[in-house]
């Protein structure tokens, strides 16, 4: 299985990394939250198993 981490800016311009580890559709749908709330420049990355961003 394959897990991602997400990268993004908040909307005050703080670049932020997420701290947990994801499967592809709880990537998505934590990316769909993140543009809600007004960040921008989400990205999703690959990690490896104990991998932090």
């Amino acid at each position: 299985m394959k897990i991602y981490g997400l990268t993004w800016t908040d909307a005050d311009g703080t670049g932020q990394a997420s701290g947990d580890g994801y499967d592809m559709p709880s990537a998505k749908d934590r990316k769909k939250r993140l543009e809600a709330e007004g960040s921008t420049c989400i990205g999703i990355v690959e990690i490896r198993p104990g991998e932090r961003l």
